[in-house]
């Protein structure tokens, strides 16, 4: 869980999706300079080149002069998130392909990756998405059902994880935790569209905002691991933590998913394990990494292999990279896990400086062409 978080996913009132690419525009209908927004953001400034713009496809280039990380986001005037691009350095630029219907926006940049940022409007008239292709759609309905199953196979999960806690049994706490997010991990991106359940559920005690009280797994785990014990507070938490997962449950349905925001989700779920997993920071207390590390990735290449279909027609040497980076990075972390049909992983405290580079680099590799899927699909 990072201090903000990335949607791959849109409310249904809009098509959505921002992907990484590399100086790549989509389709006929960006020419030029016509359908590129600059960003340009710095550490009290964010100052976007075009006001308003028609829709369709379009092209945000960002550039950071300041001397914090940042984060780009689209968000709808109610705050829930459209999509965002994270991570990026003082000095960097990155380009993002977005593809949007007539509405209005804002455009936030976050620097420090904290607070409410600060926000240009975007105005976004009239005009129509192009029809994609029907394996396109397929993909999506595919996905859809996948994330709803993750989220219906969590709720039983995170019960047996409640139960522990609520009769004070630590050691079957600790035993539940882990599986207990899974789902969620396997397809986080999907909730963080809706804004609010995230930080609920997710966050880490750094990643906490001004005023916000600390709940959710991270801070049972806490408990459970580090301070080893169970107290009223923990088994209010607990419930808490029940009934947040139950609205997520609920609202998963609600999101409407594009296959450029599948692709660009594949590649957000990667750096999530690069900026939490392979650090060693998102399961600090617990060192459960490597299981949430499997499940980002298995969430990701999900979406993949759903879009390899066109992905494959479009730019076969992608698939071809992709499908040797997915098979290694999983080799890897088979080296983890005795027996390879479970969720057994090694605790990652037991992972040393080299293994860590290891893996490091294996999602590094895998990030970088998974970058270029979005654009492939929307080719």
């Amino acid at each position: 869980m990072r201090a903000a978080r990335l949607s791959v996913v849109t409310a249904v009132t809009a098509v959505t999706a921002l992907a990484a690419v590399t100086g790549c525009t989509s389709k006929s209908d960006a020419k030029d300079g016509d359908r590129v927004i600059g960003v340009t953001a710095t550490d009290s400034t964010c100052v976007t080149s075009k006001k308003e713009i028609s829709a369709g496809h379009l092209e945000l280039a960002i550039e950071n002069k300041g001397s914090k990380v940042t984060e780009v986001y689209i968000l709808f005037p109610d705050d829930r998130i459209v999509s965002e691009r994270e991570n990026i350095g003082p000095g960097t630029k990155q380009r993002v392909t977005a593809e949007v219907k007539a509405g209005d926006y804002r455009i936030a940049c976050k620097p420090g990756m904290k607070g409410t940022g600060i926000r240009q409007n975007l105005k976004v008239t009239g005009g129509s998405v192009a029809e994609r292709d029907p394996r396109l759609d397929k993909a999506v309905a595919a996905y859809r059902e996948y994330a709803q199953e993750q989220a219906d196979a969590t709720l039983p999960l995170v019960a047996t994880f409640v139960k522990a806690i609520q009769a004070g049994n630590l050691e079957a706490a600790k035993a539940a935790y882990a599986p207990s997010r899974i789902g969620w991990e396997r397809t986080e991106p999907v909730a963080e569209s809706f804004g609010d359940i995230d930080p609920k559920v997710d966050v880490r005690a750094d990643g906490l905002e001004a005023g916000q009280t600390w709940t959710g797994w991270h801070r049972l785990e806490k408990a459970l691991w580090q301070d080893k014990k169970i107290t009223a507070t923990e088994k209010t938490l607990a419930g808490q933590l029940t009934t947040d997962l139950t609205d997520w449950q609920k609202r998963v349905g609600k999101a409407e998913i594009t296959p450029t925001s599948m692709a660009n989700g594949a590649k957000e779920l990667l750096d999530e394990v690069a900026t939490g997993k392979v650090t060693g920071e998102e399961e600090r207390y617990s060192h459960t990494d490597l299981i949430d590390f499997k499940a980002n990735v298995e969430g990701a290449q999900k979406s993949y292999e759903l879009l390899k279909p066109v992905a494959q027609e479009n730019d076969a040497a992608l698939v071809t990279d992709l499908d040797k980076q997915f098979a290694a990075l999983n080799t890897l972390l088979d080296k983890y896990r005795p027996n390879t049909s479970s969720y057994a992983f090694t605790s990652y405290d037991k992972v040393g400086a080299a293994g860590r580079k290891e893996l490091s680099d294996a999602v590094n590799a895998l990030a970088e062409p998974l970058s270029k899927l979005a654009a492939a699909v929307a080719k």
